[in-house]
């Protein structure tokens, strides 16, 4: 259990270090409240503590019978008609969804997922009258970078699974011990195995002074973010907040878009005057993307997040329509072809862990904090304002795929920009070796100045 501890500099004369005693006791008593705590909570462990500071240890542990209980609503599932149309544009498309359905009752194992999340280090904490839930792997690089990584809706921490081991240990993956990260993956608020927020207020922006604090009471003194989808606006204003210690940041899905863009997007108007031909493509492609509805589920979450969650809370094939419509699911193939990334199962993962911690209505509400700003939009995201570093890598698959040029006029310390030529909106999911590269090569100008101090 005892692992390298990281301290934070208390002032230019000194550090503050509980002695070794100090640091065993705390970490044995918060063990043994954990391992308690197995045996009365049905669905994960975490050990109550009366230090609200306190990293505790966490381990999911799902009851049978809330398994049982999945499996028996999705049985009596009570299904439309058939579609009547060829292709996703109504939604997913009944045959395919029947099919994983079928898979998802009979064969799924949740169990297997369940081994893979407690096979990391994960651990719970209280900020803000929140407990989030987090995976903490510490490299055996003693000169690691720091990286706190933010996933987004429909995914979760799953979504980085394949790619922690090579970013914490590459040199046990046959990269370079010198491009080693120390990584913290949250989970949001309102997600997954985070508590959920009893009031309003809960939008990117305290999100990332929550995120901050974390990173702080993890002891580090220098770190950087990475984020796509919500982790996008959340990582942003990160930046735009500076907090001590964050030295720069990474996004696969940036706030480009330019004001004059966006502003002919919201009223459905031509394209501005002056655009290149590449920005003139992109135009179009998001105006497509808007006027065919792949936006909707945004749009209804943002207005009425209870609504949905009646319907995500009481039906998991209500759940799992309700993801799967997102646009970045668009060419998956629910399984039919065993070589995508993510698989039938990866995906299966995804979705019972929203069932199980019954989260469709608080991760919904995200989208209603947001309301009216928009993630892909530089003026509402105010870009302008961050003066760190910023890495940006887009995938062509995603829901927009901007030209450098739009990413130079949002970020002013645009320090690295590329167009990936593969890969889609869950990057870390379906091409994780690229995506690996892409932090490695994003961050290594950043390490020099990254000092974290450890003591073993």
């Amino acid at each position: 259990m005892l692992a390298r501890l990281v301290y934070i500099e208390m002032s230019t004369a000194s550090l503050i270090r509980p002695s070794t005693e100090e640091v065993k006791m705390k970490h044995l008593f918060a063990v043994v409240l954990a391992a308690i705590s197995l045996f009365i909570s049905p669905l994960a462990s975490t050990a109550p503590t009366a230090d609200a500071d306190a990293i505790r240890p966490f381990q999911v542990a799902v009851s049978d019978k809330d398994l049982t209980d999945l499996r028996t609503r999705l049985l009596a599932t009570r299904w439309p008609d058939k579609e009547t149309v060829t292709d996703r544009s109504q939604g997913a498309q009944l045959a395919q969804l029947q099919a994983l359905v079928r898979y998802w009752s009979t064969d799924y194992d949740w169990r297997k997922a369940e081994a893979q999340l407690n096979k990391l280090p994960q651990y719970m904490t209280t900020i803000d009258g929140v407990d989030i839930h987090f995976i903490w792997v510490r490299s055996p690089s003693p000169n690691a970078l720091p990286m706190i990584m933010t996933h987004g809706w429909p995914g979760s921490v799953f979504e980085f699974i394949e790619v922690i081991g090579p970013l914490a240990d590459p040199a046990a993956h046959g990269g370079n011990a010198a491009d080693a990260f120390d990584l913290v993956i949250p989970s949001i608020p309102g997600y997954g195995f985070s508590g959920k927020p009893g009031g309003p207020g809960w939008d990117p922006d305290r999100i990332a002074r929550v995120w901050a604090q974390l990173m702080q009471r993890l002891g580090y003194t220098h770190y950087v973010a990475q984020g796509g989808d919500w982790g996008g606006p959340i990582t942003s204003a990160m930046a735009r907040q500076a907090p001590a210690g964050l030295r720069g940041i990474h996004l696969n899905l940036p706030a480009t878009i330019p004001p004059d863009a966006g502003a002919a997007l919201a009223v459905g108007g031509p394209v501005p005057a002056g655009f290149s031909e590449e920005e003139r493509a992109t135009f179009d492609a998001v105006a497509t993307l808007i006027k065919q509805g792949n936006l909707a589920y945004s749009t209804m979450m943002a207005a009425r997040p209870q609504m949905i969650g009646y319907g995500a809370t009481d039906s998991p094939v209500f759940l799992a329509a309700l993801m799967l419509v997102h646009p970045g699911f668009a060419k998956w193939t629910y399984g039919a072809d065993p070589r995508q990334s993510p698989t039938r199962d990866q995906v299966l993962d995804d979705i019972t862990l929203y069932w199980l911690t019954n989260s469709g209505a608080s991760a919904a509400r995200l989208y209603w904090e947001n309301m009216g700003r928009s993630p892909l939009s530089s003026a509402a995201q105010k870009t302008t304002e961050i003066k760190l570093p910023v890495a940006v890598t887009v995938f062509p698959d995603d829901v927009y795929y901007p030209p450098e040029s739009w990413a130079r006029r949002a970020y002013g310390n645009l320090i690295y920009f590329n167009q990936a030529k593969q890969g889609g909106h869950f990057a870390a999911w379906e091409q994780p070796q690229l995506f690996i590269e892409e932090l490695r090569t994003a961050f290594r100008s950043l390490r020099e100045s990254a000092k974290i101090l450890s003591v073993p």
